[in-house]
């Protein structure tokens, strides 16, 4: 998608198509709850500000510039970022165990990576998109850390259609100016269909089970489950991008689950 809409446009839909989506269960969750918004609007704003109208349009712009490799690398520090953030904001430390796991799994997105050769990280260049993704990776940490700061009387579905509400506002201006700019081309069908998933599924779904699951386990073992990406990128790209299984393929794969057990398992 980043050669059919920039960065900007491409989140705005994508919001946009969420928030309605979210609209009936939304305004049904939010029915009374009118002192609550008004209380809490700070946190509500900067969370949507982080997630919504920042994170994603800071990931977009830096894909149009480097490398997938480098953006799976990149995005692998969100884990150490989360547990920075968790003891700068909160003083909550990481266990032992818990950044073993981490360095495990670490290594098994490596191992994918570099095709079981981890020689090739020498090889690896730089690239201006790396800086767009790093500070949005760090964003996304904070967001999950400052969670537990949300209104506990707004459910998982209102609080999601509220800082969407508040992140479309805030790219609306950011999108009027950039199509000012450079006019839009037309979606093809499979463009819409594109912009449709990233809007229900990375948002909607995917957003409600991140926003529960840091609820539910903490910010820090949510944080450590992101590792998985590759794994499930490795499995997805072979079934439906004809991508042949290799042994590197399985060792990553385990290596990943073995930290990623290692740093979440609770005895």
């Amino acid at each position: 998608m980043r050669d059919v809409l920039d960065p900007v446009s491409l989140n705005f839909w994508r919001w946009t198509i969420a928030l309605v989506v979210l609209l009936p269960f939304g305004l049904r969750g939010l029915a009374g709850k009118a002192a609550i918004i008004r209380r809490h609007w700070k946190i509500l704003a900067l969370l949507a500000l982080i997630s919504v109208a920042l994170f994603q349009t800071m990931v977009y712009e830096g894909l149009r510039t480097t490398t997938a490799i480098n953006a799976v690398l990149l995005n692998s520090a969100a884990p150490a970022f989360t547990i920075a953030g968790s003891w700068i904001l909160d003083r909550q430390r990481a266990t032992a165990r818990q950044l073993l796991g981490m360095l495990t799994s670490l290594a098994g997105i490596v191992i994918i990576m570099t095709r079981g050769e981890p020689a090739r990280l020498l090889q690896l260049e730089l690239h201006s998109g790396d800086g767009w993704i790093i500070v949005a990776v760090a964003l996304w940490a904070l967001y999950s850390v400052l969670l537990k700061r949300r209104p506990a009387e707004l459910g998982d579905v209102a609080f999601l259609f509220v800082i969407s509400l508040m992140g479309v506002a805030m790219l609306a201006p950011l999108f009027m100016v950039s199509s000012v700019i450079t006019p839009p081309r037309a979606l093809t069908v499979e463009g819409a269909l594109a912009v449709a998933y990233v809007g229900i599924a990375a948002s909607v779904i995917a957003f409600t089970c991140w926003n529960r699951g840091v609820a539910t386990v903490g910010a820090n073992a949510a944080g450590f489950t992101l590792h998985l990406l590759p794994a499930f990128g490795t499995l997805l790209a072979i079934v439906f991008l004809g991508e042949q299984f290799r042994v590197f393929h399985a060792a990553g794969i385990a290596t990943i689950l073995a930290g990623v057990l290692l740093a979440t398992w609770k005895r």
